[in-house]
């Protein structure tokens, strides 16, 4: 009998199904907090004795882009197989790494990152014209928020990363299972034929059936 067969080995499948689960609802919560901190107020600045708001999207526009780029994975680690798993989770890693760098830069150069919004709200081009139009500057909590959003996707993809490849692979023990019945034992082409896997899937048949 298969480890997989026994009671520990649906306890395992179990589990990884719950890991799956949650690392995919946690990218997802992730990507959306990470929208939500790039559409909020990042800075306000004194811009030739005025207030100038700053926000997210243009301190910190490549963040839209970055959760955009972490929603995508969620539909490819859920199709993926182990390799792929750990690929896409230190590409994760790696998204968050690109929000951290962009967040951390608009928190140490405010003015810079604003630079191109008062230009087009001033006429005044060219970073040190435009510095000397700011007298004063102020931050709030959203792009420290995004800067530890960043911290933790990076946790977060590490971690898929390492522990992936206990995830269950949907289907494909049913899919193998099917065709051997259907072409008999000694067949083994058919098996491992993915048309014919596909096509198996295409008629649908439900899999906890069998």
């Amino acid at each position: 009998m298969s480890d997989d067969a026994t009671p520990a080995g649906d306890a395992r499948r179990s589990r990884g199904g719950r890991l799956k689960l949650l690392s995919l609802l946690a990218i997802t919560l992730l990507a959306v907090l990470l929208f939500t901190a790039w559409s909020q107020t990042w800075f306000t600045l004194t811009v030739q004795g005025k207030p100038f708001v700053v926000g997210g999207g243009v301190a910190g526009g490549a963040l839209s882009a970055l959760a955009l780029a972490s929603l995508a994975l969620v539909a490819a680690l859920a199709i993926a197989g182990p390799f792929f798993r750990v690929v896409l989770g230190v590409l994760e890693a790696l998204l968050g790494a690109c929000v951290i760098v962009v967040s951390a830069f608009a928190m140490a150069n405010p003015v810079v990152a604003a630079t191109s919004a008062i230009t087009k709200a001033t006429g005044v081009a060219g970073p040190r014209s435009v510095a000397r139009l700011v007298t004063g500057s102020s931050m709030t909590a959203w792009p420290i928020a995004a800067a530890v959003l960043g911290v933790v996707i990076v946790l977060l993809g590490l971690a898929i990363a390492v522990t992936a490849r206990s995830w269950p692979t949907s289907g494909r023990k049913y899919s193998r299972s099917r065709v051997v019945a259907a072409e008999g034992p000694g067949d083994d082409t058919g098996a491992l034929d993915p048309v014919r896997e596909w096509d198996a899937m295409s008629e649908g048949d439900d899999p906890t059936r069998h």
